[in-house]
This record gives C-alpha cells, sequence and structure tokens, in this order.
C-alpha cells in the first residue's frame, strides 16, 4: 500500500496535469473559431469551383487535346495516395483516423495488384503509416513553422503532386484529410484529384434550360487553367478542414482529459482520506492500548 506521502505526490502530480489540459483546451478553443471560419470561408469557393468545372469540363470531356489533370493516363495501376494530418497529437483519433481510412484503401489496392506510393503532409501521417506501409511512402512534408495554413502553402503541396503526375509517377491521386463536422466530430474524407472528378451539371431550379455561353479564350485553354487551380483549391480546403478538425478534437480530447483527472483526483482524495484516518485510528487505538496496560 502506498504511504501517505506518496498519495500527496501523485494527488499533486494529478492537478498539474489537469491544469495543463485545461489550459489546452482553453488555448484550443480559442484556435478553433478562426480556424473553423476559414475552413466555412473555403467551402463556397471549392462549391463554385466544381459548378465552373462542370459547365465547362462536360463540353470539353470528348474533345481531343484535354488536359491529362482531367482525362487521366488511361490506366490504374499507380495510384498516389496524399495524407495530410496534424503535425502534433494529443487530439484524440484525428490523425488515427485520417490514417486507418489511407491505410484501408492503400491494403485494398495492394491486394488488387496495384501499385501504391503515399504522399504524407504533416508529421503524424508518417508516424501512423510507418510501421505497416513505410516502403510505400515516398515523400513527407511537414508545416511545423507554420501557424496558420495560407493559400502558398496549399500551392507547394500542388506543385509537388503535378510535378510527380507529369514525371509519370502515378496515375491516379487521391487526397485524404478530416472534414469539420462540429467539435465532437470530424469526418475522415477520400478526395480523388487526378483525374479531376467532374461533378455532373445540374439543370436550372426552375425547369429552364440554361443559357448557351460563349468563352474567350477558348474552353481548352480555361480549363487547363482552371483544372490547376481546382487542385491547389481542394488541396488548400483540405488544409483548412484538417486545421479546424484539428483543434475541434484537441478541444474535445483535452476536456475529457481534464474531466478523467478532476474524477481521478476525487478518488485519490477519498482514498487518502481514508487511508490517513485508518492511520489516525490505529495510532489512538495503541495508545489507549499502552495507557490501559499501565
Amino acid at each position: 500500500m502506498a504511504s501517505l506521502k506518496d498519495m500527496r505526490n501523485r494527488i499533486a502530480s494529478v492537478k498539474a496535469t489537469r491544469k495543463i489540459t485545461k489550459a489546452m483546451q482553453m488555448v484550443a478553443a480559442a484556435k478553433l473559431r478562426r480556424a473553423q471560419e476559414a475552413a466555412q470561408a473555403a467551402r463556397p469557393y471549392a462549391e463554385r469551383m466544381d459548378k465552373m468545372m462542370a459547365s465547362i469540363g462536360s463540353r470539353v470531356t470528348s474533345r481531343d487535346g484535354v488536359s491529362p489533370l482531367l482525362v487521366g493516363t488511361g490506366k490504374d495501376s499507380v495510384h498516389l495516395l496524399v495524407v495530410m494530418t496534424a503535425e502534433r497529437g494529443l487530439c484524440g483519433g484525428f490523425n488515427s483516423n485520417i490514417a486507418k481510412l489511407a491505410r484501408q484503401d492503400a491494403q485494398r489496392l495492394l491486394r488488387e495488384g496495384k501499385t501504391v506510393k503515399i504522399f504524407t503532409v504533416g508529421r503524424k501521417g508518417a508516424d501512423n503509416l510507418r510501421r505497416d506501409l513505410n516502403r510505400n511512402i515516398i515523400d513527407r512534408m511537414d508545416f511545423r513553422a507554420i501557424k496558420q495554413m495560407r493559400y502558398s502553402e496549399a500551392e507547394v503541396v500542388t506543385k509537388k503532386i503535378v510535378d510527380m503526375f507529369e514525371a509519370g509517377d502515378f496515375d491516379i491521386a487521391t487526397l485524404y484529410f478530416a472534414e469539420f463536422k462540429s467539435v465532437i466530430a470530424q469526418k475522415p474524407t477520400a478526395l480523388q484529384l487526378i483525374p479531376a472528378k467532374v461533378p455532373e451539371a445540374k439543370p436550372a431550379s426552375d425547369g429552364k434550360a440554361e443559357a448557351s455561353a460563349e468563352f474567350e479564350p477558348s474552353e481548352e485553354s480555361i480549363l487547363a487553367d482552371l483544372l490547376a487551380r481546382n487542385l491547389t483549391t481542394q488541396v488548400f480546403r483540405g488544409l483548412l478542414e484538417n486545421a479546424a478538425s484539428e483543434q475541434g478534437a484537441r478541444m474535445s480530447a483535452m476536456d475529457n482529459a481534464t474531466r478523467n483527472a478532476g474524477d481521478m483526483i476525487n478518488k485519490l482524495t477519498i482514498k487518502y482520506n481514508r487511508q490517513r484516518q485508518a492511520q489516525i485510528t490505529k495510532e489512538l487505538i495503541e495508545i489507549i492500548s499502552g495507557a490501559e496496560a499501565l
């Protein structure tokens, strides 16, 4: 049985841990609001980009000379998995859930006889996948020095992906990140980047046919520029969604840790008081027994 001094030290240690987890929860809550606003602000732009892709892509997919970013290489033998996670831990299952989805897809593709290459963005992604798929990791990137994600970081990631595609290193690229739903819900998501998934053009809500449009310069020229912008936009959206999801997951995890620390302190305090009372009772009995012996 632990001594009273050991129990006091343990209670003090748990109290110090609770202060740390409470502080981390408050910091995550402060960062969450800014990250959530940035992620939500990027969604309308990405949705509008999808509509433009649907409008122009549906016109040119059947023509010759279309960018390979849209139609692909015609093969699906080599897959690139771009796994985006956080740089730090202590955020519950946020990192492991993204890595789990990527690992499941990678193992499925390997069973089908495909070649799988992994490009990790974020230190925790490489750490989670290193044990099972270390030989498949071809490149990694981290943004530990970056406090707030900007469009320029997305451009760096996109350039690496496009350079590898133009070099013939892969046929299909898929992006993995966590879509922010709420503080307690972050959905691991897989989004195909190359070839671009062109959404179907939706008819007008009032039933009227859409007005025909003429593009200047040509539709092919606009689409070539739009495809590159769309890739960067989707990567940037993934980075922003990840940033908001990370802070939400960390806030929730630290709140649970703070509550658990409080429960542990209460249990240890009760145990300490009982043991202290038992020790006092034992000393009183010894004193009384000695006095009666006289």
